[in-house]
C-alpha cells in the first residue's frame, strides 16, 4: 500500500475478518472428527504424513463453517458447502463463543499430534495453525473487541466507522455474493433475511461493551453515526441491498420478483436493526470523551499489549515499539538527505524538503486522461524493469500474472491511493495491482516505482502466487506483519537489485515510503500507550514526514479503532532483515540471497516465530 488511507484488501484477507457464525456445524464438525489420532503410537511417515493432512483440512472445514462469507470469497461455497452461501457468520455474543470454544477443540488436536516423520511444509502448517489460534483466544478471553482469526482487523470496538456489519455486509453482498441463477438469487434473500439478527448481535455485544465503561472515542462515533444515517436513507429507499440484487437478476434474465422481495425484508427488517444499532451509538456519544487512546479505556493496557502481539506477531512491548520507530526513522532520514540535496533541496526538515519535492513538476503527471495514461504505461515500464532481475533474488519463479486496473470510479474518493493482491488460486484469474487514479497527484514519477513493487511485483501479487500452492487453511490464515513485511522487503529488494541507481529520487521514494511505516511505529504507540490527542498523531506525521495533514488523519483515525494493527508493517519487515543477517553470518560463503529469499516466501504466509524457525531450519541443513 502507499502512504495511503486504508489497509489492501485482498480476497485472502476478507475471508476471516468476516469472522464468526454456523456454530452448530462447526461443533458438529468437530465431533465427528476422529479425534483418537492423536494418542495412537508413531505412525510410519506416510500414514503419519496423511493424517497430518486430514487434520489440516478438517480444521479449514470448521474455521469455514464459522465463516460462509469467507467460503463465498475464496470461490469453495459449492458441492457440500453450497449450503453456506446463504449464510451469514454470527457476530453476537453466542457466536464469539462457538468461535473460541472450536478453536480450543482444534489447537488441542494440533498439539497433541505425533509431528515425528512429517514433511517440512506440513510441520509448518501445524505450526502456523497452533501460533493464529493461541493467539486469537488470548484475544477472545478479553472482555470486549473483535478477533480476526488469521486476519488483521483485530479491534476493541464492536462498531465504529471502519469496523461492523453496516459495512461489510452491503459491500460483501454486492461484490462477492454471486448472481448467477435463481438459487444465487435466493441465497442472495436468505442472507438479506440473516442481516437484521447479525445487526442486532452486534447491538447487544455494543450495549454489553458500554456497561463495562468500554465506549469508544467520540470523534470515530461521529464518523460512525455519519455513515450508519447514510445507510439508513438508502436502507429506507430500498436502496443499494435490492438494486444489487435486481440489477443482477435483470441482466441475467433471472425470472422471480427479486426486487420487491429484497424491499419487503429491507424496508421491513434491515431498517429498524440499523435502527436500533444507530440509538445505541447516540445514547454512548453522550457518554464519550474525546481520548483518542486505548490508555483512556478499561484494561485498556492489556488489550493493547494483546493488539500489537496480535499485529506483530511478536511479544515487543508498546514503548519497544514507540523507540524502533523513532530509531528507524532517524536512520532514514539521515539516507535520504543527501539525494534531497543532491537534488537541490538543501534547507529544512527532511520532513519539509519532502513536502516541497511533492509540489516539483519534474516528478509530476499531467492531471487528465494523458496523464493516466502515462502512469499506466510507467507502471508497466518498472515492472519490466524487476522482472530483468527478479531471476538474481529467487530460485523459483512465479508467473507473476498481473493486470494493472484503475479503480472503479464510484470507490475511487474512499479508497486508498492503491492496492493489490494475487489472483484466483487456479491461476485463471490474475492478480490485480488497483491503482486510484482520481486525480493524478496521488502520483509521483518517484513514489510509483517503490509502489509497483509494494503492491504487484515482488511483493503482494508475487507472493500470493507461492500462497495459493498452500493447503486451505494456509490461504485462510494471513498475518499482517508477515503479508506487509515481505512487501517491504520487496521494496527493499528492488532498490537491492540496483534499480534505482540511476534514478536516485526513486530510492527517495522508497525511502519515504518505508519512513512513513516507521512513523506509523512511533504514532500508533503514542496513542494508545503514551497519551497522545489525535492532533498530536496527526501533527507528527506532517511534521516528520513531510505527509499531506488531510490524507493522515484518516489514518490515525484508523489506528484509534484497529489498535496496533499499523505496527505490524515495519515489524514485519525489519524482522525479515534481521533474520537474512542471522543467516548471512551463519552460513558466510555458503550464503545466497536466492536461497534466503525463497524460504521465506516458499514457508508461505506465517507468524514471525514461525518464520524465525524456517530460517533456523535452512541455516542448519546448509552449514554442513
Amino acid at each position: 500500500m502507499h502512504h495511503s488511507l486504508s489497509t489492501p484488501f485482498t480476497r485472502r484477507q476478507t475471508l476471516t475478518t468476516l469472522g464468526t457464525g454456523a456454530a452448530s456445524l462447526a461443533l458438529a464438525a468437530c465431533s465427528r472428527d476422529p479425534g483418537g489420532v492423536a494418542t495412537l503410537p508413531p505412525l510410519p511417515a506416510a500414514t503419519a504424513q496423511a493424517g497430518a493432512e486430514a487434520l489440516l483440512s478438517s480444521i479449514a472445514d470448521n474455521l469455514l463453517a464459522l465463516s460462509p462469507e469467507g467460503a463465498t470469497s475464496l470461490g469453495i461455497d459449492t458441492g457440500a458447502r453450497a449450503a453456506e452461501r446463504g449464510k451469514l457468520s454470527d457476530r453476537s455474543a453466542a457466536g464469539q463463543q462457538a468461535v473460541a470454544n472450536t478453536l480450543k477443540a482444534d489447537v488441542a488436536r494440533v498439539r497433541a499430534f505425533d509431528k515425528t516423520g512429517l514433511d517440512h511444509k506440513t510441520r509448518t502448517s501445524l505450526a502456523v495453525v497452533e501460533s493464529a489460534y493461541g493467539v486469537a483466544l488470548d484475544g477472545f478471553a478479553l472482555p470486549y473487541g473483535d478477533v480476526a482469526v488469521g486476519g488483521w482487523r483485530n479491534t476493541p470496538y464492536v462498531v465504529i466507522q471502519n469496523v461492523g456489519a453496516y459495512l461489510d455486509i452491503p459491500k460483501f453482498l454486492d461484490s462477492d455474493h454471486p448472481v448467477k441463477n435463481a438459487a444465487d438469487a435466493e441465497a442472495y434473500l436468505a442472507r438479506l433475511n440473516a442481516y437484521p439478527g447479525v445487526l442486532d448481535g452486534e447491538t447487544e455485544r455494543l450495549k454489553a461493551a458500554g456497561g463495562q465503561g468500554m465506549i469508544a472515542p467520540a470523534f470515530l462515533i461521529d464518523k460512525a453515526v455519519k455513515q450508519m444515517e447514510a445507510s439508513l436513507v438508502d436502507a429506507r429507499e430500498g436502496g443499494s441491498l435490492v438494486e444489487s440484487l435486481a440489477k443482477r437478476t435483470r441482466e441475467g434474465n433471472i425470472a422471480g420478483n427479486w426486487g420487491p422481495r429484497a424491499e419487503t425484508i429491507t424496508r421491513g427488517a434491515v431498517v429498524p436493526a440499523l435502527e436500533r444499532q444507530l440509538a445505541e451509538l447516540k445514547a454512548q456519544r453522550s457518554k464519550a470523551t474525546m481520548d483518542a487512546g486505548m490508555w483512556a479505556r478499561p484494561g485498556g493496557d492489556e488489550w493493547y499489549a494483546w493488539g500489537l502481539r496480535a499485529s506483530t506477531t511478536t511479544r515487543m512491548t508498546p514503548d519497544e515499539v514507540h523507540q524502533m520507530g523513532r530509531d528507524e526513522l532517524a536512520e532514514l532520514h539521515g539516507r535520504m538527505d543527501p539525494i534531497l540535496k543532491k537534488l537541490g533541496y538543501t534547507q529544512g526538515s527532511v520532513g519539509d524538503r519532502m513536502n516541497a519535492l511533492a509540489k516539483d513538476p519534474r516528478f509530476k503527471f499531467p492531471d487528465n486522461d494523458a496523464g493516466r495514461a502515462e502512469i499506466h504505461a510507467y507502471i508497466q515500464t518498472w515492472l519490466g524493469k524487476i522482472r530483468a532481475e527478479l531471476p538474481r533474488a529467487f530460485r523459483t519463479l512465479m508467473k507473476g500474472n498481473v493486470e494493472v486496473k484503475r479503480l472503479p470510479l464510484a470507490e475511487e474518493p474512499g479508497a486508498p491511493a492503491a492496492y493489490g493482491g494475487a489472483g484466483s488460486i487456479d491461476g485463471s484469474i490474475p492478480g490485480k495491482f488497483w491503482i486510484n487514479l482520481r486525480t493524478t497527484e496521488l502520483h509521483s514519477k518517484y513514489s510509483l516505482p517503490d509502489l509497483t513493487m509494494h503492491e504487484a511485483i515482488p511483493g503482494h501479487v508475487w507472493q500470493g502466487e507461492y500462497a495459493n500452492q498452500m493447503p486451505l487453511i494456509r490461504t485462510m490464515l494471513a498475518f499482517n506483519a508477515y503479508s506487509e513485511g515481505w512487501a517491504l522487503y520487496a521494496e527493499q529488494l528492488a532498490d537491492e537489485l540496483g534499480l534505482y541507481d540511476d534514478f536516485e529520487v526513486g530510492r527517495l521514494g522508497y525511502l519515504q515510503s518505508l519512513a512513513f511505516r516507521a512513523c506509523r511505529l512511533v504514532v500508533d504507540t503514542g496513542l494508545h500507550a503514551k497519551r497522545w490527542t489525535r492532533e498530536q498523531g496527526v501533527e507528527f506525521f506532517v511534521k516528520e514526514n513531510g505527509s499531506n495533514p488531510l490524507e493522515v488523519a484518516s489514518e490515525v483515525d484508523r489506528y484509534c479503532s484497529w489498535a496496533g494493527q499499523a505496527c505490524g508493517y515495519k515489524v514485519g519487515h525489519s524482522e525479515i532483515v534481521r533474520q537474512r543477517g542471522l543467516a548471512q553470518a551463519a552460513l558466510g560463503p555458503k550464503y545466497d540471497l536466492r536461497d534466503f529469499n525463497n524460504v521465506v516466501v516458499e514457508g508461505g504466509n506465517v507468524p514471525l516465530d514461525v518464520l524465525a524457525l524456517n530460517v533456523a531450519e535452512y541455516v542448519a541443513e546448509n552449514k554442513g
